[in-house]
């Protein structure tokens, strides 16, 4: 072919976080990161994605490390590469919606700390959850990727997905992501959505897929070959399953093609080779758990994301019911149309899950009614694609008033509260941000940071007062 319609796909690294948040619970620590970026910066990846996401939460948490300090620390270390993150809308990374001024300030912060390109999404789709976000990072001179939440139903069809990509592309974003959580894009649906796309709007074009249902890398390649841009895979140690497929098989698959990536396999097989002992160890631990690795057609049948149909079965294993596992996941797609038809994606998908399992325990459809389920019905999250069932939303709210607004232009300011409400264990100006999102655990967080630095100031004066032998 000639060199003029040569298209190399760009590729963006996950194995930072969407790979091992699908595969280990976002257990990857800095410390295990920082000695191989140096090899991943000479990769010529397009963006590698590093923070966001549940990442966040789990540094908190889990692993009681900084997340700010592990921004900080990536960011000194890719020194060629585009750092991304992703970003909830303005549930920012939390599960409820933060007004204005936090989203802004998150914003600014990360762009500041490192990140380049911020992914933004909202559960519902509803664009107007993701305006704050967006001006916020044009602002910042960040790159603003809007990604729609992929799925299946009776509304999306290809004229909702052309119409919402223009009014994406009119809000400012620099590039558009399909966002499959679920793997439910399938090849050919592929060729007719990124083709579709292309049409309506001029700004590049990301795909990111998960492995679950099976057929991630051929939707990779009939999207990539009906002209996406970008594709998100993770090296093969952390690839397949619930996450991306491999870096290393993308990259082959369009050796010698007019979509040829230019990377490096040589350099892959030693980045990949870092990785592998920490797969091998997760296996041992039980951390990665082998039902996730392989394929879950329920995951089509049902819609129904692979992270989701995990907290499935542990929610009716608590419950003592793990023979209502089949009518739990019938009764999700009724749930789903009920509240509206939205996207499975957090936090819907657990708002969605969660009821179903109710549902189907209790004997009654809706007689037990979690607070979630009242708050979606309720507006709070936004506007879905389809209207609620009437009855159902009668039934779980009464005569509360739906909200018809963008929820957020309810919420006050709050972060003047916030910065009171911490400035006995504020070091840092981010340290308002991780306890807006995260109050308790921040908190936490923050009086074991204390305790770690009160020891080694201890150690230090321990060995200034130490008296040596003439």
């Amino acid at each position: 072919m000639s060199e003029q319609v040569k298209k190399p796909i760009k590729i963006t690294e996950t194995i930072l976080r969407d790979a091992h948040q699908s595969l280990i619970a976002t257990r990857m620590t800095t410390e295990q990161m920082l000695p191989i970026i140096d090899k991943m910066d000479q990769v010529g990846y397009h963006a590698v994605e590093c923070w966001g996401g549940a990442t966040f939460d789990a540094s908190l948490r889990f692993l009681k490390e900084d997340p700010w300090e592990r921004l900080r620390k990536l960011r000194r270390g890719f020194k060629n590469t585009k750092l991304q993150m992703l970003f909830r809308g303005q549930n920012i990374l939390g599960y409820n919606h933060y007004a204005d001024d936090v989203v802004e300030y998150f914003v600014q912060k990360s762009i500041a700390n490192g990140i380049d390109i911020i992914r933004i999404f909202d559960c519902l789709n509803d664009l107007r959850n993701l305006e704050t976000a967006v001006k916020a990072a044009n602002k910042e001179n960040g790159h603003a990727q809007i990604a729609l939440s992929y799925t299946l139903g009776d509304a999306y069809t290809l004229d909702y997905w052309k119409n919402i990509a223009k009014e994406i592309e009119d809000m400012g974003a620099k590039s558009l992501c399909i966002k499959d959580m679920a793997g439910l894009l399938t090849p050919y649906k592929a060729t007719e959505l990124v083709t579709a796309l292309k049409k309506s709007v001029s700004i590049p074009i990301d795909l990111h897929t998960h492995y679950t249902s099976g057929v991630a890398a051929m939707t990779y390649m009939k999207a990539v070959e009906a002209g996406c841009d970008i594709i998100d895979t993770a090296m093969s140690p952390f690839a397949l399953g619930t996450s991306q497929p491999a870096t290393e098989v993308m990259v082959e698959t369009f050796r010698g093609t007019p979509f040829d990536t230019g990377l490096d396999q040589n350099l892959l097989a030693e980045i990949a080779d870092y990785f592998r002992p920490m797969r091998e160890e997760a296996l041992d631990s039980g951390l990665m758990n082998t039902k996730v690795l392989g394929v879950n057609i329920n995951t089509l049948r049902y819609q129904v994301p692979g992270g989701m149909l995990s907290n499935l079965v542990s929610q009716l294993k608590e419950m003592g019911q793990e023979d209502k596992y089949e009518k739990v996941l019938e009764e999700v797609p009724r749930v789903r149309k009920d509240f509206g038809e939205p996207p499975l994606v957090t936090p819907s998908s657990q708002i969605v899950g969660t009821q179903a399992v109710l549902n189907v325990v209790a004997g009654e459809r809706y007689k037990m009614v979690t607070k979630e389920s009242k708050k979606l019905l309720s507006g709070e999250f936004g506007r879905t694609v389809k209207p609620f069932d009437p009855e159902v939303q009668k039934k779980c709210i009464g005569d509360v008033e739906p909200i018809t607004c963008r929820p957020a232009d309810l919420i006050e300011p709050q972060l003047e509260k916030m910065e009171a409400d911490i400035s006995q264990w504020k070091q840092q100006d981010e340290d308002v941000l991780s306890y807006a999102l995260f109050p308790q655990v921040a908190v936490d967080f923050f009086k074991y940071r204390e305790t770690q630095r009160t020891k080694i100031d201890s150690t230090l004066a321990d060995k200034e007062n130490q008296v040596y032998p003439v």
